[in-house]
C-alpha cells in the first residue's frame, strides 16, 4: 500500500484559520471572533480536560475495563469549538467519537464509558442535554438530525441542529440523502464533518476527488473548510453557520480539516496503513499547544494557571477511573428494557424465552 508521507504538511489555501500552529492570532475577512482572556483560558481548560478523559478511557480499555473506545486525540479543537458554539436550545447529533461535544453539553463522562463498558445503552437523557445518544451506524444520525431540524422549522422555533460525522461517512447514502432533504426543505441544520484524513484504513483520496466542503454546492447550500485544530476558528465558523440556520438561511456544511492522532478505535493498528512522518507533521499542529502558546505569548496566563489545569485533569482522570470500575454490571434481562417506549409483544416474548434459558443453569 502506498501512502503519501507529505499529507497534511501544509494547510490547504482555502482553510479558515484564526490561530496559527505557533499560537499567533490572525484575521479573516469573513470569520472573526472577539474572545476575552477568561474565555480563552476556559477553552484551553476544555481542551486539556477532554484529552485527559480520552487518554484515561484508552488506558481503561487496554486494561480490559472497556470493550472498545473511539479516541478523539487530535480532534479536540473541532469538538470544543463547535460544541461551545451551540446554544441551550440547539440539538446535537453525534457519532461515537464526540466526547468533547458531550463535555460541552454537560454529559457526565462516566456515562460515555458505561456505553463502551456494556453496562448501559447510552446513559444520558438526550432531551435534558440536547445531545442525542451516540450513533454507531455510520451516517444514519444525519437523517435523524435533518428530521429533527424540520420539526424545529415547523414549530417555528429559534433553534438549529448540528450533525457530526467523519470523512468516511460522506460516502454513505444516508449522508447524501440528508443533504438533499436539508437543501430542498431549507432545514435549520449544520453538517459538521471532522475530516481526520482516514476512514479506518482508507485515506481521504478514496472518499472524494475534490475537497469535501465543495460537495455542498452540488446540493445547493454553502460549504466551508476550517482548520480543525484551531479552536478559535471552529468556534467562529460554527457560530456563524448555526446563526444562519436559526434565521432561515438553511443548511451549511463545515469541513473541519484535522487529523486522527490515534487509532480509529482501540481495535485498530494505524501503523499498518500510515507512515510515521505523517503523524509527526500533524503533531506540530496540536490544538492544545497552539492555545497554550497564544496564552503565553500574550501574557494571558502564568505557569500557576497551567499547573492548576493539569492538576484538575489528573483529578478528573482518577475520579473517572474510580467511578468506571464501580459501575455495577446489569442484570441479563435488563437488555430488554427501554427498547420500546410502550409494551411490545415481540420483546416480551424474547424476554420470557431468555429468562427460561437462564433458569436452565445451576444457581
Amino acid at each position: 500500500m502506498t501512502v503519501d508521507a507529505s499529507r497534511g504538511a501544509e494547510a490547504p489555501p482555502e482553510l479558515v484559520q484564526l490561530l496559527t500552529p505557533e499560537g499567533v492570532r490572525v484575521e479573516h475577512p469573513d470569520y472573526d471572533i472577539d474572545l476575552t482572556p477568561e474565555e480563552v483560558r476556559s477553552l484551553y481548560r476544555d481542551l486539556v480536560l477532554v484529552r485527559r478523559i480520552d487518554l484515561e478511557a484508552v488506558a481503561l480499555q487496554r486494561q480490559g475495563e472497556l470493550g472498545i473506545w473511539a479516541s478523539l486525540l487530535g480532534q479536540e479543537a473541532a469538538q470544543i469549538g463547535s460544541g461551545r458554539a451551540l446554544t441551550d436550545s440547539d440539538m446535537a447529533f453525534p457519532t461515537y467519537r464526540e466526547h468533547g461535544v458531550a463535555w460541552c453539553r454537560d454529559v457526565d463522562p462516566v456515562k460515555l464509558l458505561g456505553l463502551f463498558r456494556g453496562v448501559n445503552h447510552g446513559g444520558w437523557d438526550p432531551e435534558e442535554h440536547n445531545f442525542h445518544l451516540y450513533t454507531i451506524v455510520i451516517g444514519s444520525q444525519t437523517l435523524h438530525a435533518v428530521g429533527y431540524a424540520m420539526g424545529i422549522q415547523r414549530d417555528d422555533a429559534s433553534a438549529a441542529t448540528i450533525a457530526y460525522f467523519g470523512d468516511g461517512a460522506t460516502s454513505q447514502g444516508d449522508v447524501n440523502e440528508s443533504f438533499i432533504w436539508a437543501s430542498v426543505f431549507n432545514a435549520p441544520i449544520v453538517f459538521f464533518c471532522q475530516n481526520n484524513q482516514w476512514a479506518i484504513s482508507e485515506p481521504l483520496e478514496k472518499q472524494s476527488r475534490i475537497p469535501l466542503y465543495r460537495r455542498a454546492s452540488g446540493f445547493g447550500f454553502p460549504g466551508i473548510r476550517v482548520d480543525g485544530n484551531d479552536v478559535f476558528a471552529c468556534l467562529a465558523v460554527t457560530r456563524k453557520a448555526l446563526e444562519a440556520a436559526r434565521t432561515g438561511q438553511g443548511p451549511t456544511l463545515i469541513e473541519a480539516f484535522t487529523y486522527r492522532m490515534g487509532a480509529h478505535t482501540t481495535t485498530d493498528d494505524p501503523t499498518r496503513y500510515r507512515v510515521a512522518s505523517e503523524l509527526e507533521a500533524w503533531k506540530l499542529k496540536d490544538p492544545i499547544e497552539r492555545v497554550k502558546s497564544y496564552l503565553f505569548r500574550n501574557e494571558l496566563a502564568d505557569q500557576g494557571f497551567f499547573d492548576a489545569v493539569t492538576a484538575e485533569a489528573d483529578q478528573l482522570g482518577a475520579d473517572l477511573r474510580r467511578r468506571c470500575l464501580a459501575m455495577p454490571d446489569p442484570e441479563p434481562l435488563d437488555m430488554f428494557d427501554h427498547v420500546y417506549r410502550e409494551p411490545h409483544a415481540l420483546i416480551d416474548g424474547e424476554r420470557a424465552q431468555f429468562a427460561a434459558y437462564l433458569e436452565g443453569f445451576e444457581k
